[in-house]
């Protein structure tokens, strides 16, 4: 998620010091991602020297309130009209993890789905039993919006753990394990090549 642009279309509604930048982006998030202050100020900063806010009035507190500059207001409206990318890859720890794991000699990944399993059907309820909690206004209602996209998630990943163990339960652990390689590899960086992109090559073959 980007701090940077949410904060930065906060700032577009009206000048903010760092403090009540916070509390804006907690209000219209449920403190679902919380910020701690010096993550405000440093973004402050870098939207500073970038051109896209600038320093305004200092009131009687020392509060120092920031506003966008009209580049800021286009970067804000640009933003809103992009749609986010998320990438062909994934950084998903828990697809790594069991990636890694059903390759791994003597481990028992049924063992390891069930906990996942376990705690994600926790999650779940938790985020089910919070979203019934709150009243109807335009606070709870960006809350609720936050926490529909965690419900869908936790359901997904609770089916995604279930096609896993399905997968997985067709093969023997033991055909699974990759043992180390004892070929070495080269140094530099590895080939560009993902399984995405080598999926997409053999699509376009088979289909001439």
């Amino acid at each position: 998620m980007s701090v940077r642009q949410s904060l930065l279309a906060i700032l577009d509604q009206g000048p903010c010091y760092g403090y009540q930048l916070r509390a804006e982006f907690d209000r219209r998030t449920g403190s679902t991602w919380p910020l701690n202050v010096g993550q405000i100020y440093n973004t402050l900063e870098r939207l500073e020297r970038d051109g896209l806010i600038e320093k305004g009035e200092t009131d009687e507190r020392g509060h120092v309130y920031y506003e966008t500059t009209d580049a800021g207001s286009a970067e804000v409206a640009a933003w809103l009209d992009t749609p986010v990318d998320r990438g062909q890859g994934t950084r998903d720890e828990l697809a790594i993890k069991l990636a890694v794991a059903a390759t791994l000699p003597g481990v028992d990944v049924a063992a390891v789905i069930q906990a996942q399993r376990r705690s994600s059907l926790a999650q779940l309820q938790s985020l089910n039993r919070a979203k019934y909690s709150g009243a109807d206004g335009p606070e709870e209602l960006a809350w609720s919006l936050v926490v529909d996209s965690m419900i869908f998630q936790a359901e997904a990943e609770v089916r995604w753990l279930d096609h896993t163990e399905q997968r997985l339960a067709l093969h023997p652990q033991h055909a699974m394990a990759l043992e180390l390689s004892t070929e070495r590899p080269k140094r530099g960086r590895p080939a560009k090549d993902s399984g995405v992109e080598r999926a997409k090559r053999d699509e376009t073959q088979a289909a001439r």
